[in-house]
């Protein structure tokens, strides 16, 4: 019987196919999403191009809307989350290796929700900028009597985060893409209940003006109910196309060396 033939491992070296304990890891050395074996640390997640420029222009926008803000307490309160989220979104784009498309999404929503939080969602001024386009404005057009870009952020949030959550699923956890449609939409669903119990706990705090003012309930007591199904109803759109669009696999490896996936 022939013996294996090569030098044998150093002392101290991993054998063949396996690294060694705290060794660093690469984001395009692993799969995509893959867990982090016991000691490795995750390194570079330098930014790619495409990041690069949407990074660039959110925080030009954010940095703009705080340019003489009318509501400065209001709009510092409601940029609380704003910072979670993007603390969310930079651990999320290191250790679970988000594609580009995912990073733009979540910053779409999250600039429309910086345009909200400066006029405190329920005085967005959109009616005066639709009436320097074309001399009308929305609200006459459509027989609005509030203000409803709080829907708009309500239905990007929807519209956003359910492809994020199916190309999670499906490209990293492996799922078949319509059980991912499926808890995409779910998990929409109830972190928009989860958010709307927390703007009441935020209402039962505050003092009515302050909580009127953050909530933008605008006298509708029904306020929550369709934002939570305005979210949801952004979610059962996107999730099923992003299933249909992501059908053709499940599991995503890139080639060694690759920083992570571009698409």
């Amino acid at each position: 019987m022939r013996t294996p033939t090569g030098p044998p491992p150093r002392t101290g070296e991993a054998p063949r196919g396996e690294r060694p304990t705290g060794e660093r890891v690469r984001a395009g050395e692993r799969l995509i999403g893959g867990r982090l074996r016991p000691g490795e640390r995750l390194i570079g997640g330098r930014l790619r191009p495409g990041e690069r420029i949407a990074f660039a222009a959110f925080g030009v926008l954010f940095a703009a809307s705080w340019w003489h803000p009318p509501f400065p307490a209001e709009q510092l309160l409601h940029h609380s989350l704003t910072v979670i989220a993007l603390a969310g979104l930079a651990v999320a784009r290191r250790r679970l290796a988000l594609p580009v498309s995912s990073v733009l999404l979540v910053l779409v929503f999250l600039a429309l929700h910086t345009i909200a939080a400066r006029w405190i969602y329920s005085f967005v001024p959109y009616d005066a900028w639709w009436r320097a386009i074309t001399g009308s404005t929305l609200s006459s057009t459509f027989g609005w009597h509030r203000n409803h870009f709080d829907r708009l952020v309500h239905l990007s949030y929807g519209l956003c985060l359910a492809p994020v959550l199916v190309r999670y699923f499906t490209g990293i956890r492996g799922w078949r893409p319509a059980w991912a449609a499926v808890a995409a939409a779910e998990i929409v669903l109830s972190t928009s209940a989860f958010y709307e119990l927390f703007e009441w706990a935020i209402a039962m705090t505050l003092a009515p003006d302050a909580a009127e003012a953050y909530n933008g309930q605008q006298g509708d007591q029904w306020d929550a109910h369709k934002d939570m199904a305005i979210a949801f109803a952004g979610a059962l759109l996107a999730a099923p196309l992003a299933a249909f669009v992501l059908r053709g696999g499940t599991r995503i490896r890139p080639r060694r060396g690759a920083p992570t996936l571009t698409g």
